[in-house]
């Protein structure tokens, strides 16, 4: 069975960016590595060791973008009144009056952004499908603690 990844358009942009710059840069390792091979003895060759651990790096993210890009869903953000993904949330962390704004996205690409919450996250969870004014409580590795919805765009 397929599982698909929900993400935003701009994640998917962004991931299919990052597929262009590492196919770029691959022809670049190859030739490093070619470089280093014909440094000769390959048992106590640090730089052939480096550029084949390199090239072997950007292969496998080069594997992993493709799955999560062949798998992607993109969700569409609807206007309603509610936290889904690809809205942008103020929230105030009740125990310090602070607040804080974050835009719900898909696990791949929480890393994004620094402003970007993986609703699949501690934060995320409790907030996905509220309202304006909703208080919830975030169940935590480091302990609960509520927050308030108090904008949504």
């Amino acid at each position: 069975m397929v599982q698909y990844h929900e993400m935003t358009a701009d994640g998917l942009k962004t991931l299919k960016a990052e597929v262009v710059l590492l196919q770029a840069e691959r022809p670049r390792r190859i030739q490093a590595l070619a470089a280093a091979r014909a440094l000769g003895d390959l048992s106590e060759n640090a730089d052939y060791s480096a550029a084949k651990r390199d090239l072997r790096h950007l292969e496998s993210r080069l594997r992993y973008l493709d799955k999560v890009i062949r798998y992607a869903q993109v969700v569409s953000t609807t206007p309603t009144a509610i936290a889904d993904l690809g809205k942008t949330v103020t929230v105030r962390f009740d125990d310090d009056d602070d607040t804080a704004t974050y835009r719900l996205v898909g696990p791949h690409e929480a890393s994004m952004r620094p402003d970007n919450l993986a609703i699949n996250s501690p934060l995320g969870r409790a907030i996905n499908g509220q309202r304006v004014g909703a208080t919830v409580t975030v169940t935590a590795p480091s302990g609960d603690y509520a927050v308030t919805l108090i904008k949504l765009a």
